[in-house]
């Protein structure tokens, strides 16, 4: 566990585990995921203490602020003293909900949706993860 002074993004949040893998975090990064002041970053951009970060991850939302640089991969309860999550309360209690919420099914021999059923399925959806 070394730290260091200058460091990119997508391998700080590789280190602290909010993505599996550095490609996972470059690539959230290039889609416009990860955020600073509202702003999408590249994933070479130089981590800075107290700099607060949104990261967006399929439909979990986290708000991250960096309190020391990491520069390699160690265990869990070691990356959390190098950032503080702000994720608000809602958001957290909001995306675990989302696994506890009843799931669609068809019945059984119904076959395919129609074109109608499945818009309905998708609008269905559309309201439920909409925020």
């Amino acid at each position: 566990m070394s730290v260091k002074e200058k460091l990119r993004i997508d391998k700080y949040l590789w280190a602290i585990r909010i993505f599996k893998t550095r490609t996972l975090a470059a690539d959230a990064c290039k889609a416009g995921r990860v955020k600073l002041d509202g702003q999408n970053i590249k994933p070479s951009h130089e981590v800075k203490v107290d700099e607060i970060y949104n990261v967006s991850k399929g439909i979990e939302r986290k708000v991250v602020k960096v309190t020391g640089l990491l520069e390699n991969r160690t265990d869990a309860k070691t990356a959390v003293n190098y950032y503080e999550d702000l994720t608000p309360v809602e958001q957290t209690h909001a995306f675990k909900s989302v696994f506890n919420a009843s799931i669609l099914k068809r019945d059984r021999g119904a076959g395919r949706p129609t074109k109608r059923d499945r818009r309905e399925i998708d609008d269905l959806k559309d309201d439920f993860f909409e925020k």
